[in-house]
């Protein structure tokens, strides 16, 4: 075969590998799960769940909070590459159970615009879903873009917002939360345990509650004001007594 068809196959298999990548991940996900045997995430409740309760209840039990409690708060913070887990009994008093590092979480400061940018999200979001046969161990699935996100998106102009944002295990991440894996065995049996119902989320440029924004040379919009005074709001529910 000529050297100018062998190119010619080459760029067209990369063309079409751009072209379909979606799809091509969307298979390889699938297979990867296939091969190693899809869980409900009941099985992972029996799989992990007793193990997470001996690390959680002490925790729980310092907190005075019942197990499982009546409500849970994760708050991340990506200055700080934190994740604090906050709960609360029938009193609806959160009380601090633990903090977890955050071990990978890409981006810079500020809010998610648009797929590809990288970015963790920052705003106040539920749990969507759990996904216990995840390519990152144990997932939890954030409902970004929310009705916040859209609308500022809307104003804009702006599309395509991407998706698939998840608090996860392993030590890697675009875009997520990655927790290592027994940490997402805790968020995640918790969660399960909990309710998603009854969960959610903050994700936070900073603590707001220590210390100040920071400058920065790049451009925040200009609703970042507004979405930061919701967060602060927030987490000023939260704080240690």
């Amino acid at each position: 075969m000529k050297r100018p068809h062998i190119i010619l196959i080459i760029l067209s298999a990369g063309i079409l590998t751009f072209a379909f990548r979606n799809n091509l991940k969307h298979y390889l996900i699938s297979g990867l799960q296939l091969a190693k045997g899809k869980k409900t995430v009941q099985q992972r409740l029996e799989q992990y769940g007793q193990a997470v309760r001996e690390r959680l209840h002490p925790h729980f039990e310092v907190a005075k909070i019942p197990y499982p409690p009546k409500k849970v708060v994760f708050v991340g913070f990506k200055y700080e590459k934190k994740l604090e887990v906050w709960a609360c009994g029938e009193e609806n008093r959160f009380n601090l159970i633990r903090t977890y590092p955050i071990l990978a979480a890409s981006g810079r400061l500020g809010p998610k615009l648009k797929e590809g940018d990288r970015q963790v999200p920052e705003g106040l979001y539920k749990i969507e879903s759990l996904n216990p046969n995840s390519m990152f161990h144990l997932s939890l699935r954030l409902n970004y873009p929310n009705e916040f996100d859209r609308r500022q998106a809307s104003r804009e102009n702006r599309s395509n917002l991407g998706g698939d944002i998840m608090i996860h295990g392993s030590n890697a991440s675009i875009g997520c939360l990655a927790m290592g894996d027994e940490t997402a065995e805790d968020l995640f049996i918790l969660a399960a345990e909990t309710g998603i119902d009854n969960m959610s989320v903050i994700l936070s440029p900073v603590d707001f509650r220590e210390r100040v924004f920071p400058e920065v040379t790049h451009t925040l919009p200009e609703w970042t004001d507004v979405l930061y005074e919701q967060i602060k709001q927030e987490l000023s529910k939260l704080m240690i007594q």
